[in-house]
């Protein structure tokens, strides 16, 4: 006879403040070196490889753009090869034909504007083809050094799951986010967050039995190991997660 599933999990409450600091410390010493997996060699090429990295994994596109940026390391590089061309080397990412046209329009931009170069300038980023706030957001911090907040799925996702930072928006988990996580953390939280969104507080099931950050998360019921875990229906009714994506 088949066991009976877990319970179903309720919307986490807003984590205590006295929380939020040991919550992030326990993912700071879980990912001590974070940083992101996008293989970039400057501004320029990071700018690309977050665009083309929506509804994508970070290893999908390392695998294209390791050719592509032999082939295309600037503007100028990218505008030269085209539509045409450029679509050769990512045609294996999903929305190809979209980002395509998105990295030769900005690149085309930054010649024409910025003298080739990624404007160090949220509004400057964010009027870029295929540049919205997420993106500009992880250019600004890996790039620039900037303590911003990307809100992708997994952000998304834990902001509400362990309760650090409810919100039905990915701009009202961002604002969360921001007031809630210790500024002498800001600079690298978006890396420890979304490593371990990414590795361990998975979207189907959170792996809660090897989480260090646990004891301050305010997910319920957490999950067991593989060996006491019990198959739990699809939750319904409950943010768990959403497709974030810049236009």
């Amino acid at each position: 006879m088949a066991e009976p599933p877990l319970p179903k999990s309720k919307p986490a409450a807003r984590m205590p403040a006295r929380n939020v600091r040991p919550f992030m410390q326990a993912l700071h010493e879980h990912w001590p070196d974070a940083r992101t997996e996008l293989v970039y060699k400057d501004p320029y090429t990071l700018l690309v490889s977050v665009v083309l990295s929506a509804q994508t994994t970070d290893a999908a596109v390392n695998r294209a753009t390791g050719p592509l940026f032999t082939a295309a390391p600037t503007p100028v590089a990218m505008v030269a090869l085209g539509e045409a061309g450029l679509s050769g080397y990512i045609k294996s990412i999903g929305l190809w034909q979209a980002k395509a046209r998105a990295v030769i329009g900005l690149s085309e931009r930054l010649i024409a504007e910025h003298g080739g170069e990624v404007p160090h300038d949220r509004e400057a980023l964010e009027a870029l083809p295929g540049v919205g706030r997420k993106t500009a957001n992880v250019v600004l911090n890996v790039a620039f050094g900037e303590a911003t907040i990307a809100v992708d799925t997994h952000l998304f996702r834990l902001g509400n799951r362990t309760g650090l930072a409810p919100g039905t928006t990915p701009r009202a988990v961002e604002d969360g986010l921001l007031k809630r996580i210790p500024k002498d953390m800001l600079l690298l939280a978006h890396h420890w967050l979304i490593l371990h969104g990414r590795y361990i507080c998975k979207a189907r099931t959170p792996e809660c039995w090897r989480c260090n950050a646990a004891p301050w998360c305010g997910f319920q019921p957490k999950t067991p190991p593989h060996s006491e875990k019990r198959p739990s229906p699809k939750p319904r009714g409950r943010i768990t997660a959403t497709e974030i994506e810049d236009p």
